[in-house]
């Protein structure tokens, strides 16, 4: 991404919105854009500085409003000097600083507010679809599964794939996780631990916590090949269920993120008495300006990890809508072709076989796609985001490519 704000950004995107002849709309600028539905939500957010568009989004603007992204680009880093600029220019009179002060303190808070708003919007969305496709497909794949006696073990990622380069490619990680996967169905139909008969999010929490932690035949751990943070904190987030019950898969860390989002505005509140006066003296103005100055320093500096968050997670809502619109009509389908209990691999046939085999794929995409680490993209340093942002656009292309070519 190039050196500018969001608010310069959104400030350039809307006065040439404006400047259109025939004039334009935030809805005719989203629909031009390819948003799609509810995207003059977006554009409208993007305007008042609130998310700044991702390269293809910003592509895709510029070309809506006949500039080339590069200059869009250009145009943003002219005025995010401009109001730097600006900004350096204090008033002289105490007065006139304790107004700026006021207006500044307001729009912090207006910003903190409003990105936590946006992220729990984003995360409740994927809440509802991540539950759906955990309950109706990987659950439910789970229980057939654990009927079929014999099934093979998948093959696992040999030993040099995962030690040739540091970093395991989203094709690996996935296979890994599918083993891991097919060892905790075979582990949970010899002692009856797991399944979606001992219920909901605390199966599939204690399923998904099988499956990371498993063992490669290397003895390499499913979840360092997964690339996830292998922690209880990420275990946490893997249990699915409402945020109030601690999990909602990927989704309960983005609402936890809330509070860090809001944090530098929280800060504010040992200062909200000084703001609130009517009169302070210079040394009470000149503190709060400094804390204000920080403030608004942490909300810039989380900006493109912002961004990243709310780019990844509608991306990864599609995957599991995906999965739990068409992943479960196909799993229904393959269920009702069964052959009658006790059922073994044999039994099952050759397209029996390669469906069980395609859905255990097909799982270890919804494991990889629900446990991506978005916890650290707010905090994340920009050469860290950059590749974070990498590895789980690789993810998420892998997954959903993989997910529509089964089902």
């Amino acid at each position: 991404m190039g050196d500018f704000s969001a608010e310069a950004m959104g400030l350039v995107v809307r006065e040439h919105r404006q400047a259109q002849n025939p004039s334009m709309t935030q809805e005719d600028l989203a629909e031009r854009a390819d948003y799609g539905k509810g995207g003059a939500v977006s554009i409208s957010r993007i305007e008042r500085g609130l998310v700044s568009p991702r390269e293809h989004r910003l592509a895709a603007i510029a070309l809506a409003l006949h500039l080339t992204p590069a200059q869009l680009k250009q145009e943003a880093e002219d005025r995010t000097r401009v109001l730097a600029r600006q900004r350096g220019q204090r008033p002289v009179k105490l007065r006139d600083q304790v107004a700026e002060t006021k207006r500044r303190h307001a729009e912090i808070n207006e910003k903190a507010a409003q990105r936590s708003k946006i992220t729990q919007e984003h995360g409740e969305a994927f809440n509802r679809v991540h539950d759906l496709a955990r309950d109706e497909f990987f659950l439910r794949f789970v229980e057939l599964a654990e009927d079929i006696s014999g099934a093979p073990e998948p093959e696992r990622p040999s030993e040099g794939e995962i030690e040739s380069t540091d970093e395991i490619p989203a094709a690996i990680r996935i296979e890994a996780m599918s083993v891991g996967i097919a060892n905790a169905i075979r582990g949970a139909a010899a002692v009856g631990a797991a399944g979606a008969a001992a219920g909901g999010a605390a199966a599939y929490g204690a399923f998904t916590a099988a499956a990371l932690f498993g063992t490669a035949s290397t003895g390499t751990a499913i979840s360092t090949l997964s690339g996830v943070a292998a922690t209880n904190a990420t275990l946490a987030l893997l249990g699915g269920g409402t945020l109030a019950a601690g999990g909602a898969g990927m989704a309960g860390g983005t609402l936890l993120l809330t509070g860090m989002v809001a944090a530098p505005a929280a800060a504010l509140a040992a200062a909200g008495f000084y703001v609130l006066r009517q009169r302070r003296n210079k040394k009470e103005e000149e503190r709060l300006r400094t804390e204000i100055a920080a403030a608004e320093a942490a909300l810039d500096q989380s900006q493109q990890g912002f961004d990243a968050l709310i780019d990844v997670l509608p991306r990864a809502e599609a995957i599991m809508e995906y999965v739990s619109v068409h992943g479960t009509h196909a799993l229904e389908k393959w269920r009702a072709g069964l052959p009658p209990e006790p059922r073994n691999w044999e039994s099952l046939g050759q397209l029996g076989q390669e469906r069980y085999k395609g859905f255990l794929t097909v799982a270890g995409c919804l494991l990889a796609v629900s446990s991506i680490n978005v916890s650290a993209l707010l905090t994340a340093r920009p050469d860290a985001l950059r590749e974070m942002d990498r590895a789980i656009g690789e993810t998420l292309r892998y997954a959903d490519t993989t997910v529509r070519s089964i089902v």
